[in-house]
């Protein structure tokens, strides 16, 4: 065989091998459980999505936009003068939005529009130190006060309709939850640290779930669905399975979470929303 022939065997094998990786690449990314779907970018500090894809987008003056699933405006909320940035913000209605100003002791409640149904003053309704509010199932608000450990449930103008004993006494340990999530028939208090408390409507304690070191934490068909240190994890509280998902090598982002079938990441000064395919 002369050395010219062997030479363009060769050299065909390493073309037929660069074709093939490239193909195996191009699969790899079809195959992605990632899929961009919406980008914004402008000055935006957090996000909220609603269960009509309704994106809620909050500035860093604390005020509030939100967009249609069309990216046109349905309302602006810029009442911020006296209060600043929201610590929290719950979209699970989308007809009764709640923003928390955890340093003011505030609940303002807003209406589809953005515009102001009502502001709650807790320290007036003897809630000394609120650390996690939410809308309940019956569009009342549950709000955890750490001062005296106890999760309540107020109504629209602050007066108070049930709530538990002290948990530290009737759990034997001491709760602080991010974030309270009332869905399914079930009210959960989340904490990073100590595990996911999980409460009837009525605010009877039914159990804890070790779920616990999350970043981010949504309940989603009755599954746990938490980021943890570059992990998705999907737990069935029913079954004790864990599905976990690794993230792909994002840029560097200051937040991100998932909502029903999107992933949302939020980074300085712009969202991407994804949708997953797990």
């Amino acid at each position: 065989m002369s050395i010219f022939l062997k030479i363009l065997i060769v050299f065909s094998l390493f073309l037929s091998k660069t074709s093939l990786g490239q193909k195996k690449g191009m699969q790899t990314g079809m195959d992605s459980p990632f899929v961009l779907i919406k980008s914004f970018s402008g000055d935006i500090v957090n996000v909220a999505l609603d269960n009509l894809d309704n994106i809620y987008l909050i500035s860093s003056t604390g005020s509030v936009k939100k967009l249609g699933t069309g990216g046109d405006s349905l309302g602006v909320y810029n009442q911020v003068k006296n209060s600043g940035q929201p610590y929290s913000i719950d979209v699970s209605n989308p007809l009764k939005i709640l923003l928390f100003y955890k340093d003011f002791s505030t609940v303002v409640v807003l209406d589809r529009y953005l515009a102001v149904r009502t502001s709650i003053d807790l320290r007036r309704k003897n809630i000394l130190q609120p650390g996690a509010v939410a809308l309940s199932y019956d569009n009342n608000i549950w709000v955890f006060d750490e001062y005296d450990n106890k999760l309540k449930k107020i109504d629209e103008q602050g007066n108070l309709l049930l709530e538990t004993p002290d948990l530290r006494s009737a759990l034997n340990q001491t709760v602080q939850p991010q974030r309270i999530i009332n869905d399914d028939g079930s009210v959960y208090l989340t904490d990073t640290t100590h595990g996911v408390f999980v409460f009837d409507n009525y605010g009877s304690f039914r159990k804890k779930l070790a779920v616990n070191k999350w970043q981010s934490i949504e309940i989603s068909r009755t599954n746990i669905v938490s980021i943890q240190n570059g992990f998705i994890s999907i737990y069935n509280p029913t079954t004790f399975v864990e599905k976990k998902q690794r993230l792909p090598a994002f840029q560097p982002y200051l937040n991100a979470f998932t909502h029903s079938n999107k992933f949302v990441l939020l980074s300085k000064d712009s969202v991407q929303i994804y949708r997953t395919g797990f």
